[in-house]
């Protein structure tokens, strides 16, 4: 990497990096969100922080919350950081978690009574995520027990045996729904990229912590399961959405699921420990990273949220989606020495800095109209609207950035099309 470039990576970015985390980002989520009166988090902010809680509390919130706070207490050891992961920590297990059939709900009320008591999958996964990071960073047995407990739910109730991959979601009971969606932006299907990459995820977290030969052997099948199903040959990008036998329903490009997943795979494949398949998802990372910069890449740094075969369908620019950008760009520079790559995750930086960083009420606006305007319909802290992303890129950025160099550069990646 040229000396300029590499004074560019370690220096001023890194110290603003960790002034984002450590001086907003954090904090806020510590100042603003928790529900003193009745436990665990407010169901929703605006951006100018007024309280809404009357909408429902999602598990997946808690769970993310969880996971930062964890990953702040072990990667940074601040004591705040620790009671804050405590707090989500108590209260997915009180409010969330099913007595009698195990699992976590969907949504509860500021009482913490069921609003929607189904069991998502996706959220199982996040679950896993949330706990196996707990007890990362403190070694709490019950945490790692509750994980290993939604890791067996998701092995009898979710995986198909025939076919590969995991179904949706199910009811509280654990039987088939007839409408799965996660949201009214999704489709009605057996099968989603979005749930099978947090399944990944929550996944890879616990073969951290818990060396299970069954748990790795399905990490290791969802691997090949994106290897083989999940990215089009075609265009270098995820298909979303998708019957029992792996038939794409919707020809839609989600360009933020492209650019975490391509980190995302890479960090599952090596926790595994085998190099063949690290090398084989290196060369995957490069072809979803280069899909993603050829055909949804803006002039001012930033990605759009969707599009089709027609051009944008969802023009908003999205925080997540700058984030992962970031990390997945990065990531794409580290194993392929592109300069590219190195310079639209710094682009990702400056865009995030200038129009989604809320230098007013704190934390990130989480939604932009491509003029770059806030979309005020949008909360700052929601049911989706959470930490995890952000403070997640910027602990990545901040550990690659102490790598003085990229590896040699593999062969270049075919371009999409």
């Amino acid at each position: 990497m040229p000396p300029a470039l590499q004074d560019l990576y370690t220096t001023g970015f890194r110290s603003q990096l960790e002034q984002e985390l450590t001086g907003n980002i954090l904090p806020f989520w510590m100042a603003h969100t928790r529900d003193e009166a009745n436990g665990g988090f407010y169901g929703a902010l605006t951006n100018n922080l007024e309280i809404h809680n009357e909408v429902p509390r999602s598990a997946i919130l808690c769970a993310r919350i969880l996971w930062t706070y964890a990953t702040a207490f072990r990667k940074l050891g601040n004591q705040e950081y620790l009671e804050m992961a405590g707090w989500a920590y108590n209260y997915l297990r009180r409010a969330f978690l099913d007595p009698e059939y195990g699992g976590v709900y969907w949504t509860v009320d500021s009482s913490g009574r069921p609003v929607m008591n189904r069991k998502h999958h996706y959220a199982q996964a996040f679950a896993i995520y949330g706990l196996s990071e707990y007890y990362r960073a403190t070694g709490q047995p019950e945490s790692l027990a509750l994980a290993q407990a939604l890791f067996q739910l998701l092995e009898k109730h979710a995986y198909d045996p025939v076919e590969g991959g995991y179904r949706e979601g199910s009811s509280r009971k654990w039987e088939a729904l007839a409408d799965m969606r996660l949201s009214d932006r999704d489709l009605n299907c057996r099968k989603s990229m979005n749930t099978l990459l947090h399944v990944l995820e929550g996944y890879t977290n616990l073969l951290r912590v818990w060396d299970d030969p069954a748990l790795k052997r399905q990490l290791r099948a969802l691997i090949g399961t994106f290897l083989q199903h999940v990215i089009d040959p075609a265009t270098g990008h995820f298909k979303l959405f998708f019957d029992d036998r792996w038939n794409s329903l919707l020809p839609n490009l989600s360009f933020g699921h492209d650019i975490e997943g391509s980190w995302l795979l890479l960090e599952a494949a090596e926790v595994q420990g085998d190099p063949a398949l690290v090398e084989q998802v290196r060369l995957a990372a490069i072809r979803l990273a280069t899909a993603v910069y050829q055909d949804g890449l803006e002039p001012d740094g930033s990605l759009p949220y969707e599009a089709d075969a027609h051009g944008l369908v969802d023009s908003d620019k999205s925080w997540w989606v700058q984030a992962e950008a970031m990390v997945g760009f990065y990531n794409a520079f580290q194993i392929s020495g592109e300069a590219r790559f190195a310079r639209a995750a710094r682009r990702s930086w400056d865009y995030i800095q200038a129009k989604m960083v809320d230098r007013v009420y704190g934390d990130w606006i989480k939604k932009l109209h491509r003029d770059g305007t806030p979309d005020e319909a949008s909360y700052k802290v929601g049911p989706w609207e959470c930490p995890y992303h952000h403070s997640r890129a910027c602990f990545e950025m901040l550990g690659r950035l102490t790598i003085k160099a990229a590896p040699p550069a593999l062969p270049p990646a075919r371009s999409p099309g």
